[in-house]
């Protein structure tokens, strides 16, 4: 044995004869076998457990800072008052022995005595080599255990039978398991795992051990713990969530991916937004250090839609200074990252759009759905990139489910695109199988053709009548609302079906409609279902469903255009503004002509009854949203009031608001004497010029 052992074991003999036997040993909640310092200075804040077992780095506060060995006697260690020159202090700092459990699981000595300590021979090994491999057990492999095992429950089991540290692995493990099986089969997995004895056990093994893992261990546990459906609320994840804020200073990039992930699955409370706070901070502070692309992608999803634009805008500048490293799961991804920090950025959107645009074939149909949902909440609208998708399906067609297709055409409705292409497709499949629909697939094609308005002039006929058949042998099973959707949509198709008409006009379900659900919008289609049995041609002219008065809704007509039908007409008395019409339409602005749209008339009772020619013309100021996305094909609730309009009488003349608003008065003046007259007197007029 050389000096160094030598003057070492010295040292050991000669404090373990200075310390008395007045005090038995106490076990602290952490687990660990620990004398009792009975000391006035002494902080339980100087020995909390950092570090972790797979070696030692300087940013881990560890277990003692000066490792005091004393006195064993007769399985206990004794001390009662500490005198600093009794001890001696290791030069370098040792990682706290591995932990074992007896049957009871409470933390005990692995089974090393200080006799056998001294005895160790330092001659050709390291202190922390000895305790290595003499006091450490090898730890469980989350990966192996759960090749190993079947289910939850056998994970427990194992953990029952023999736990080892960390905790978390089984935790890991059984994650692991969950992913694997079936949605039916977890559910009930999950359940035998809450009511499994040793959950509990595992739980509070966990609890003990949040101090001493390593930080991205402890934040893979709390992911997967959530992922099992531990409810957050409950004690250990709540421990878990304090102690990850605490060591919040320990986080890098690897451990601020595997953060958000998990902060992005749960549900606000104290904690929660106080780490989600803490996160922001270190974002904002490391953002330019951040190398990896999805682990900018999740931490941009992750800070949320309240979070400062500032922040979010160094978020975008570094995705952009990024965007050559972009691949094509990366360009899919960015839609809907931007959806969940609320951030519109119309550069980043433009390039990542060209990518998936270039790399669109093969593309997965949640991705589709994704990206489209993610365009409708930023408010972005790219025909490009929705005409590249629609083109895709449709070209493909044959290999998408028959729900797929109307679920994509559903998000083309809301962003107010209209596929020519494969609504033409969907609809030569209805016609040939229209038995194939389900009630809730008939109710979905109906909205979305009479919202986009959508004739197809070989088959259309054909169309609504497979459609009006297929809801018939549904009517038994259907619900009112679903009735009344479906039969709104046909009446602003101009179709009216007898047997789905009959079922809705029965007394029960309209008092069902005008008494649960939505009755707002229950109130609206049925007004709109008089009015179509009224001025349409249909067989229902005669009756007339009793419904609760709308209330008029206000409207401001466009100042500029009533000075320019001012300035056109010489005067206010040759047109009137916001007339409301029988059936609650209401038009912008009227104007009495001749037939042949050469002459107007004044208001005056003489003027009026001395016409006998007279032509009423309605003037609608109409936005871009009455038009499907970068067209002038009509969306169908415009193309239904347009059509009521001509059967009480009305020449309708369309104003596009947002080309009004581009011109000087001057060619704004000239841009609606070409709407108002016809070509003939335009021509009369530019003769006598």
């Amino acid at each position: 044995m050389n000096n160094r052992a030598h003057a070492f074991l010295w040292g050991i003999r000669q404090f373990r004869t200075s310390l008395p036997r007045s005090r038995a040993l106490r076990t602290y909640s952490l687990g660990f076998c620990k004398p009792e310092v009975i000391h006035s200075k002494w902080n339980p804040r100087n020995h909390l457990l950092n570090g972790f077992d797979e070696g030692l780095q300087p940013s881990v506060r560890y277990l003692f800072q000066d490792i005091f060995i004393s006195k064993s006697v007769a399985g206990c260690t004794q001390t009662r008052g500490i005198i600093h020159a009794a001890g001696f202090k290791l030069d370098r700092i040792l990682c706290p022995r591995r932990l074992s459990f007896d049957a009871k699981h409470s933390f005990v000595s692995d089974g090393t005595s200080d006799h056998d300590l001294m005895k160790t021979n330092f001659h050709h090994t390291s202190t922390e080599d000895v305790l290595t491999k003499k006091m450490r057990p090898t730890p469980v492999n989350y990966k192996k255990l759960a090749q190993e095992c079947n289910s939850l429950s056998d994970v427990l089991d194992t953990f029952s039978k023999a736990p080892t540290f960390p905790g978390s692995n089984y935790f890991l493990a059984m994650w692991i398991i969950a992913k694997r099986i079936s949605e039916d089969k977890r559910r009930f997995e999950k359940q035998l795992m809450f009511s499994h004895p040793a959950f509990n056990q595992l739980c509070e093994q966990m609890m003990r051990e949040a101090k001493i893992m390593h930080y991205d261990h402890l934040l893979f546990s709390l992911n997967a713990i959530v992922k099992l459906g531990v409810p957050q609320n409950s004690l250990m994840v709540q421990t878990l969530l304090r102690t990850i804020q605490e060591r919040i200073s320990e986080c890098d990039e690897r451990c601020l991916s595997i953060l958000s992930t998990a902060l992005v699955t749960m549900e606000p409370c104290m904690n929660v937004n106080a780490l989600r706070a803490g996160l922001r901070i270190l974002v904002d502070q490391q953002v330019w250090n951040i190398n990896d692309i999805f682990t900018l992608q999740t931490v941009m999803r992750c800070i949320g839609k309240d979070a400062p634009f500032a922040l979010k805008k160094k978020l975008e500048m570094k995705a952009l200074k990024e965007l050559g490293r972009f691949s094509v799961l990366n360009s899919r991804h960015m839609f809907e990252v931007l959806a969940a920090m609320d951030h519109r950025s119309v550069v980043l959107l433009n390039e990542c759009s060209k990518i998936v645009i270039d790399n669109i074939h093969g593309c997965p149909f949640k991705v589709l759905i994704s990206i489209l949902q993610s365009c409708r909440d930023l408010r972005y609208q790219n025909e490009d990139l929705f005409k590249s998708i629609a083109d895709y399906v449709a070209t493909t067609f044959d290999i998408w489910k028959l729900k797929h297709v109307i679920f994509l055409l559903l998000s083309f409705e809301t962003l107010g695109f209209r596929p020519p292409g494969l609504m033409d497709k969907l609809l030569e499949k209805v016609v040939l199988e229209p038995g194939s629909l389900t009630v809730k697939n008939i109710v979905s094609v109906l909205h979305v053709y009479s919202s986009l308005n959508h004739v197809y002039n070989v088959q259309n006929r054909e169309f609504l009548e497979a459609l009006a058949s297929a809801l018939t042998g549904c009517l038994h099973q259907i619900s009112s609302e679903s009735l009344l959707n479906a039969v709104h949509s046909f009446c602003m198709m101009n179709y009216f079906p007898l047997a789905p008409i009959n079922q809705l006009i029965k007394e029960n379900i309209i008092h069902e409609l005008l008494t649960s659900g939505d009755t707002e919008k229950n109130i609206h289609k049925l007004h709109v279902l008089n009015t179509c049995l009224k001025l349409d041609e249909s067989t229902y002219k005669s009756i007339h469903i009793p419904l609760p008065q709308l209330p008029l809704t206000a409207s401001h007509p466009n100042e500029k255009l009533a000075e320019v039908l001012s300035r056109l007409l010489e005067g206010d008395g040759c047109f009137s503004r916001n007339v409301q019409l029988p059936h609650n339409y209401h038009i912008d602005f009227e104007i009495r002509m001749d037939t042949n749209r050469t002459q107007v008339f004044s208001f005056s009772e003489g003027d009026a009854s001395s016409a006998t020619n007279m032509q009423r013309v309605a003037v609608l100021c109409v936005p871009k949203s009455a038009y499907c996305l970068n067209s002038n094909h009509l969306r169908g609730l415009m193309a239904m009031k347009i059509r009521h309009l001509n059967v009480m009488g009305f020449h309708v003349i369309l104003i596009h608001n947002w080309e009004l608003k581009k011109l000087k008065m001057e060619d704004a003046v000239t841009f609606v004497r070409k709407k108002i007259y016809s070509d003939e007197a335009l021509a009369t007029t530019d003769e006598s010029v």
